[in-house]
């Protein structure tokens, strides 16, 4: 059975999204600067994000997460993968080339069944800020992986910012460091 994995990039003040975001700018005021890794980085960091889709079976996104890159990822939707998305708008299922998108009203414990039973064996893969806080407080991640970049933006969106009920111990099991990024993973200790 695969793991449910909390994927994110993040700056050292846990934002992970910029200030002042809206439909226009989804990620926020320089929110890009988040994501630059992925196309500029160097080869261990390229190997870092092939790493990401090897054991992926299916991916679970907030909505804001699917509006704001709908039209980055292009026509194939750059999963190639099941995809849900957590909303209170339902919707049709979208495909994008190998890619569906099925909009979930049910709650991400719903989310959650559904990619798990697609995955199969293969691990599931929480990609927003959003998903990842729900999960979190569920207590259902497995893993946590934060891709960090060495900026500090001061205010912003922040990635844990809705667990105050809930704290969560960590055992860091993988370092990746590069002149630009250090990308960690923690196991989700219970």
């Amino acid at each position: 059975m695969g793991k449910v994995i909390a994927e994110i990039s993040m700056s050292l003040d846990g934002v992970v999204a910029g200030p002042g975001t809206n439909t226009e700018h989804r990620l926020g005021r320089d929110g890009d600067l988040l994501h630059t890794w992925m196309a500029h980085g160097n080869e261990v960091d390229h190997d870092v994000l092939a790493g990401f889709f090897t054991r992926t079976g299916a991916f679970v996104l907030g909505r804001t997460t699917f509006d704001m890159g709908i039209d980055v990822w292009g026509p194939d939707g750059a999963f190639e993968r099941p995809s849900f998305v957590l909303t209170h708008r339902a919707a049709e299922p979208r495909v994008q080339g190998k890619t569906t998108f099925t909009f979930v009203t049910d709650g991400p414990e719903s989310a959650l069944a559904q990619a798990k039973a697609v995955a199969g064996d293969l691990d599931v893969v929480l990609m927003s800020g959003s998903a990842i806080n729900q999960c979190l407080q569920l207590g259902v991640v497995d893993e946590l992986r934060i891709h960090l970049v060495p900026l500090v933006f001061g205010e912003g969106v922040r990635l844990f910012g809705d667990l105050a009920e809930r704290h969560l111990a960590l055992q860091r099991t993988d370092v990746v460091t590069t002149p630009t990024m250090t990308h960690l993973t923690y196991e989700v200790v219970r």
